[in-house]
């Protein structure tokens, strides 16, 4: 079980980005309940230049709800400045089937004043896992 953790990507963006994977996909709240928690209602994700909205990343993760035994984030960077962050990071999955996905991700984002994250890019590059 993963306790949700009570704060805001503005308030601590390390433990947002090791608790938020672990908790919408291992959590027991419901998968839109955990991503409200953390995004605003007009959230956009670009990754590696495609547009991902609530909706498109909830549909990501309910496979990643079925498939992923393990996942781990080593944070080696993170940055808040006023409504910006900035984080350098890998995110390791062990997925049933036995393999392990390791990627490298360079995320920019934009905070709404509650702390929540409104916008993110994010760069992706897959490492040897």
């Amino acid at each position: 079980m993963v306790t949700p953790f009570p704060s805001t990507p503005g308030a601590d963006l390390t433990a947002y980005l090791t608790r938020y994977p672990r908790e919408i996909t291992f959590g027991e709240d419901d998968a839109a309940a955990v991503f409200d928690r953390y995004h605003t209602d007009d959230f956009v994700l670009r990754n590696d230049g495609t547009p991902l909205d609530r909706e498109r990343l909830l549909a990501h993760v309910r496979p990643a709800r079925r498939n992923a035994v393990e996942v781990h984030v080593d944070v080696h960077e993170a940055l808040v400045c006023a409504d910006r962050i900035a984080a350098r990071y890998t995110l390791t999955a062990v997925m049933r089937q036995g393999h392990t996905v390791v990627t490298d991700i360079h995320m920019f984002g934009e905070l709404a004043p509650d702390g929540r994250l409104r916008r993110a890019e994010q760069l992706t590059r897959n490492a040897a896992g």
